[in-house]
């Protein structure tokens, strides 16, 4: 994790699954408090080999409570394993950079 010039970046790598669930939503909300209002979190998830649905899931919380606060969850990269299933779950367009 760490600061870009509209608010914070993270770069995730491995598995997202139930195992590392709990890690992702804390790494996420730590980010997010990092972040100023109106600012973006930006995800890099370029590195990540495998998403099961607790990883989705998480992903899908974060983006609604930065939305409720103020500011934007935006994957700038994502591996081919994840660009598939945003796509066959219709999440991609959710964590697209709208700006």
């Amino acid at each position: 994790m760490g600061p870009n010039a509209n608010g914070a970046a993270v770069i995730v790598r491995g598995e997202l699954d139930i195992e590392s669930a709990t890690h992702l939503r804390t790494v996420l909300l730590q980010a997010m408090e990092a972040c100023g209002e109106g600012a973006a979190l930006t995800l890099d998830l370029s590195q990540v080999e495998f998403c099961d649905s607790s990883g989705l899931n998480v992903l899908l919380r974060a983006r609604q409570r930065a939305l409720s606060e103020h500011r934007s969850l935006v994957i700038t990269a994502a591996s081919p394993q994840m660009t598939r299933l945003l796509e066959i779950t219709g999440s991609a367009q959710l964590f697209a950079d709208e700006g």
